[in-house]
């Protein structure tokens, strides 16, 4: 039983969450090369504009803000599933390679499997699940004991290692690669989003979709699995089963994320950390929480990176290690 005031406090931070996420987008809609009067917004949102105001909004601006925020909320809520399942405050999709195995995936299949630009789009996220699902299940292999079961600090160790040879591995694939297309993986690596257009939401949203109120379903799970495997097996939880299919969910949301973005840490580990310090542990009400704080933290990452330096601005995902790797060294002194 959650106590009501929890539950009101967690509507009022969605409620601020949701606000801040809007407020947001209305400043990355009109920042950029070609800035947007903000007066202009809603009457070209209602079809009142000129051809360049609505060629800006609606072909530049507004596909990349909602592929931004549908990207952040997937890397929030997986790296909220990985913590909560391996009971490890440090586990994040970027960090344990997960990412990384989804970005060689994309990376062979952009060099070497030709295909029209019409499928390419809606290939990418099954492409990049299937290079995250096995990196995942070599690290879960490789962090596995028989007799201690899934052992948490050796799972970050063991992502960290790979996530390197991955990153290694990507150097290797674009030695020898086209000029073109060296330029469009040199980017992913850094986080640029590079998914800004309406087809590549189209590829993500149906993923989130279905994801998120699956998650939502398995949040009491999450709790038992976020105890000790006695107390789990007592109350007649399947670990490995429930292990397997947030695992399997946890892939499916970050791959599909970083299909469109590129390779973006730290936004999975902040987010439900931050969702923690504001309503507690129990998964009910940190998922949602953590969810729309990731949503925002890429949409601000991205906004900010967008509108500095030169005409290409600094990726989301360097701005975002920016602010995350600070806080990793934190977590690490503070676990050790």
């Amino acid at each position: 039983m959650i106590h009501p005031a929890l539950i009101k406090r967690q509507q009022l931070i969605l409620l601020i969450l949701s606000i801040l996420i809007m407020v947001t987008i209305i400043i990355s809609m009109g920042l950029g090369d070609s800035p947007l009067s903000y007066g202009r917004l809603i009457p070209t949102l209602l079809g009142q504009g000129s051809f360049k105001e609505e060629f800006v909004l609606f072909s530049i601006r507004l596909p990349r803000v909602i592929v931004t925020v549908l990207a952040g909320m997937g890397l929030a809520l997986s790296g909220a599933i990985l913590q909560a399942m391996t009971r490890n405050d440090l586990a994040d999709p970027g960090i344990i390679g997960i990412n990384s195995g989804a970005g060689v995936a994309v990376a062979v299949f952009f060099l070497f499997f030709p295909i029209k630009a019409g499928s390419f789009v809606y290939l990418l996220p099954f492409v990049a699940f299937i290079g995250a699902l096995m990196t995942a299940c070599f690290i879960y292999f490789f962090s596995y004991k028989r007799n201690r079961g899934l052992q948490p600090i050796r799972l970050v160790l063991v992502g960290i290692g790979f996530s390197m040879a991955l990153s290694a591995a990507m150097i290797v694939l674009i030695s020898s690669a086209e000029r073109t297309k060296v330029d469009f993986i040199a980017k992913w690596l850094a986080g640029n989003i590079w998914g800004t257009d309406w087809p590549f939401i189209w590829a993500i949203l149906p993923w989130l979709a279905i994801l998120i109120p699956l998650t939502l379903y398995k949040a009491n799970r999450l709790n038992l699995l976020g105890l000790s495997e006695p107390v789990a097996i007592g109350v007649g939880l399947s670990i490995e089963k429930e292990r397997i299919v947030l695992l399997l969910t946890a892939v499916a949301l970050a791959a599909s994320a970083v299909s469109v973005t590129g390779g973006i840490a730290f936004i999975g580990l902040m987010s439900p950390h931050m969702a923690k310090a504001l309503v507690g542990p129990r998964n009910q009400l940190c998922i949602p929480v953590a969810t729309l704080i990731g949503g925002w933290l890429l949409l601000l990452a991205d906004t900010i990176g967008r509108n500095l330096g030169n005409a290409e601005g600094i990726p989301a995902g360097i701005m975002a290690a920016l602010i995350g790797a600070p806080y990793f060294v934190y977590l690490l002194m503070k676990k050790s």
